[in-house]
């Protein structure tokens, strides 16, 4: 009788880290569907009308991400623990804060504000989980955060403090909801990601759905503007959501951190290609993103042998 052979891990840790990597590339076109659904551009695909508010367009991405995802989702999956409430206002509060900062100011400001992410989910794992520091994920952290406040040092606009402040909230909230991952990474990434988005847009709803100026109403996008948002929640955020789930149950959030700052790379690249007249990245956006990379290749340089 032979022995039945052993288990096999459900993934790899290149495996992981090509999660995190594909799910980096995927959120980055927020840019591209921010400025579609609110100013013309050289598409003249006409979504700019009627306006569609922040809290509107965060309440339908994560509606649609969340229901997207529910298929994968299982009974036997079902568990709600004190940790997953706190993820799921934390979730709701990064949405709405930067969904208003990309739509009121340039995508390289909110998206590279968001990206101080990875230094508090850093400092909170070191600090609070008491996780070893590692040298090459401190190094790739502070060169690709030096990276970052270069490119928002040479963006700086006046009268933009309010976007940069919701900006860098929505950084402190998705450095939480990191680290919330990592704490729940035993459950299961499916149910995380829907608990998530459903319980979040089910927190913006009344935001998003209700005007008070002239009485109560009820207001909605048009047709072409929820196709849009259709395809703006489920393959640019819940789909993401799930990968990063999965890939942080073998890569460490030191590591996501590094690998996530590809996403602020390429968020104003799907901006300007859109909306050049308002996303053409200056100089600083360049030299930031060099650091980016230097620090990535720094993180993944070839180990020597002992």
């Amino acid at each position: 009788m032979t022995n039945p052979s052993p288990a096999r891990p459900e993934l790899t840790v290149n495996q992981g880290r090509f999660c995190i990597i594909a799910a980096a590339v995927l959120w980055s076109t927020s840019g591209f569907f921010g400025k579609v659904l609110t100013r013309p551009t050289w598409l003249e695909l006409g979504l700019e009308t009627p306006k569609i508010e922040p809290e509107q367009m965060a309440f339908f991405r994560l509606l649609f991400a969340g229901l997207f995802l529910v298929p994968l989702v299982r009974r036997t999956h079902l568990t709600v623990k004190p940790a997953m409430v706190g993820m799921a206002l934390t979730f709701a509060a990064m949405n709405a804060m930067f969904l208003r900062a990309l739509t009121q100011g340039p995508a390289a400001n909110a998206i590279l504000l968001q990206y101080t992410a990875p230094l508090w989910m850093y400092l909170a794992c070191v600090w609070v989980l008491r996780e070893p520091a590692d040298r090459r994920n401190t190094v790739a952290l502070v060169c690709g955060l030096a990276g970052v406040a270069i490119i928002l040092a040479g963006n700086w606009q006046d009268g933009q403090e309010n976007v940069l402040l919701l900006g860098l909230g929505s950084g402190v909230t998705f450095g939480l909801i990191l680290l919330f991952l990592r704490v729940l990474r035993a459950e299961n990434s499916a149910w995380l990601t829907v608990w998530n988005h459903l319980t979040a847009a089910l927190l913006l709803a009344p935001f998003a759905l209700l005007t008070y100026r002239s009485g109560l109403e009820l207001r909605l996008p048009s047709g072409p503007q929820l196709a849009v948002l259709v395809v703006f929640g489920a393959f640019q955020m819940g789909f993401p959501y799930f990968l990063m789930a999965r890939g942080l149950r073998v890569v460490s959030p030191q590591e996501a951190g590094a690998l996530t700052l590809l996403e602020p790379l390429l968020n104003p690249i799907w901006a300007f290609l859109v909306a050049p007249e308002t996303e053409t990245p200056g100089p600083a956006t360049f030299v930031g993103g060099a650091l980016i990379l230097a620090g990535l290749a720094w993180r993944y340089r070839p180990r020597k042998n002992p």
